[in-house]
């Protein structure tokens, strides 16, 4: 079975169901809310999982009640928490989520123990015994995501990152970066060029691509553009209902990288990947 590692974060979401997202100053009375397991890192690592990977999780929790929550829930979704640090003194990561009746969401994080993952923590060898990808977000410090870059390279691994939520991304781990991933407002950020459309994401596709061996743009409701060394192309999003867009990109990217890890080509990965969030906000 093919291995990757995921280094990031790992969140308890409380997800609020309410008719509209509020604005300033606006309280709305919502439906319901639910405990859900989350993260960037979290959820791609179990996506990675469900579509056949062995996944090491590297990321930390903290000595309070939503800890043992979220290791059962790694634990449940096939993903291996033996490099999952407990840190005393300081509470797990959470978010507050509220989802409206378009399918939409907003959140708002807060990152506990996940600023207290060690780089060290990719140093130990056994961590990359046949490993294929390693798979980084924003929701960790820069210095852990490099050390773990670092290191994957020293052991054969090739570099994913989903530079998500957005922040400057430093020169140290650009020039490790094998496969970049980004929403449309990520893409404007790193390349200058608004993304509005497939054809926009496509452009800022190439555009990447003169920087990153692989740059992949995902442009909601339109679909995913992708580029690499004198190959580009995009998949329109298929025309499903959305129940849910919470957790959408990550479920992508999981299934994008399962599917190269398992030896496909770019265009056939992207496009399986495209399905499969489609079938995620659908709830299928």
């Amino acid at each position: 079975m093919t291995v990757a590692v995921v280094v990031g974060s790992l969140h308890y979401d409380i997800f609020v169901d309410a008719p509209h997202r509020p604005g300033a100053g606006e309280t709305v009375t919502a439906r319901s809310w639910t405990p859900k397991f989350g993260g960037k890192g979290g959820n791609q690592a179990v996506a990675l999982a469900s579509y056949g990977c062995n996944v090491q999780m590297v990321s930390a929790v903290g000595d309070d009640g939503f800890a043992p929550f979220l290791l059962d829930r790694l634990a449940a979704g096939g993903v291996s928490a033996k490099h999952v640090a407990r840190v005393a003194g300081v509470g797990s990561g959470m978010s507050v989520a509220i989802g409206d009746d378009a399918g939409d969401y907003a959140a708002a994080i807060v990152s506990g123990a996940n600023l207290s993952i060690d780089p060290q923590a990719v140093a130990d060898p056994a961590l990359w015994q046949g490993a294929a990808f390693l798979l980084l977000q924003n929701e960790v410090p820069e210095a852990v995501n490099v050390a773990a870059a670092m290191a994957a390279r020293g052991n054969g691994a090739r570099v994913c990152l989903n530079a998500a939520p957005m922040r400057p991304l430093g020169e140290n781990l650009a020039a490790l970066v094998d496969i970049l991933v980004v929403n449309q407002p990520e893409a404007e950020a790193i390349c200058g060029a608004q993304v509005g459309t497939l054809e926009d994401a496509r452009r800022a596709a190439r555009m990447l691509a003169d920087r990153f061996p692989v740059a992949i743009v995902t442009a909601g409701g339109a679909g995913v553009a992708f580029a690499a060394k004198e190959l580009d192309g995009a998949v329109p999003a298929l025309p499903v209902k959305v129940v849910s867009a919470h957790g959408a990109g990550d479920h992508f990217i999981g299934a994008l990288v399962s599917a190269l890890a398992h030896g496909e080509a770019l265009p056939d990965a992207v496009a399986s990947a495209n399905a499969a969030a489609a079938r995620h906000v659908s709830g299928g």
